[in-house]
């Protein structure tokens, strides 16, 4: 059977010799040749002698129009999308780069984490990493792979957040007696806005129309809720816990402190004396190292 082969393949290149030299006698500056004729030949050369290479002409490749940038909820499902064109008889991969773990394989998921999965509709150009119930932990890159020679990837970056809640005014806040006291509570990373921000002092729920007056809320809800509360004319006992708590994200709180009288001044002249005198410690210190230095320096 080789023999046969070998004697229909040598068949083969000699009856396509003459096509040779005539092309190549065509690409002389001096010989004329018909273009119709040269066109005829380079067809049948293609079709008789290139035939075994038919789909390689075009490798497989991505579409970069895909999102190469996911985020995701804590507990709630999400996908990393892998879009490849011209395929052709290639494997489509995911591989968390983390650990270099093989995720899927085509159809297929190649882990004992059963909250990975493989999806991909047959005749479709779209290979799916879908990952129930992710954890901050899950945060990373991950590549969709080609199983050319070599293969190819690319890379898709996966972040995990969640919900939170932050005031403004970080956790400790200053106001002078008199002043008004002013925080805004952002909430954000939540699946859906919150049906109701609540703010509580200490553990009073406070209430724009108590008998305290002065006190305004304001909130807007969105992909990003805020809720800002403003208490005028703070006095001492005003100055205490207060707690921003949205009913779909952890609760934020800040310690309000109200000063009287000079004590703002005081704090700032403490804090300045305080400053001036670690300046001057640490221009002594540095002219004392400075001093050693050049003493070692003489001695040598």
């Amino acid at each position: 059977m080789m023999g046969a082969s070998n004697g229909v393949k040598a068949a083969l290149c000699i009856s396509l010799l003459p096509d040779f030299l005539f092309l190549i006698a065509g690409s002389g500056t001096e010989a004329t040749v018909d273009d119709t004729t040269m066109d005829i030949s380079s067809r049948r050369f293609r079709a008789e002698f290139l035939q075994e290479w038919q789909g390689s002409y075009d490798s497989p490749y991505f579409d970069m129009t895909t999102p190469r940038n996911v985020t995701g909820l804590v507990g709630h499902p999400v996908k990393l999308l892998c879009r490849v064109k011209n395929l052709q008889n290639r494997t489509v991969s995911w591989v968390r780069h983390r650990d270099i773990h093989l995720l899927t394989v085509g159809r297929y998921t190649y882990t004992s984490d059963q909250r990975f999965e493989a999806q991909h509709k047959p005749r479709s150009e779209e290979w799916e990493l879908r990952i129930r119930s992710p954890q901050r932990r899950d945060s990373g890159q991950y590549e969709c792979q080609i199983s050319t020679t070599p293969p190819i990837g690319m890379p898709v970056y996966l972040n995990i957040v969640a919900p939170e809640t932050i005031i403004s005014s970080g956790p400790e806040l200053f106001i002078q007696a008199g002043s008004t006291i002013n925080l805004t509570c952002t909430v954000k990373h939540t699946p859906e806005p919150p049906t109701s921000i609540t703010w509580t002092f200490g553990e009073q729920v406070i209430n724009f129309d108590s008998a305290r007056g002065g006190i305004s809320l304001v909130t807007e809800k969105g992909i990003v809720s805020k809720s800002r509360l403003l208490v005028q004319r703070a006095t001492g006992n005003d100055a205490g816990l207060y707690t921003c708590g949205p009913n779909n994200a952890p609760p934020g709180t800040t310690r309000v402190h109200v000063l009287s009288g000079e004590h703002p001044a005081a704090m700032q002249q403490g804090c300045a004396r305080l400053s001036l005198d670690k300046a001057a410690s640490i221009l002594l210190i540095g002219l004392y190292i400075i001093s050693i230095s050049f003493n070692n320096l003489l001695g040598t």
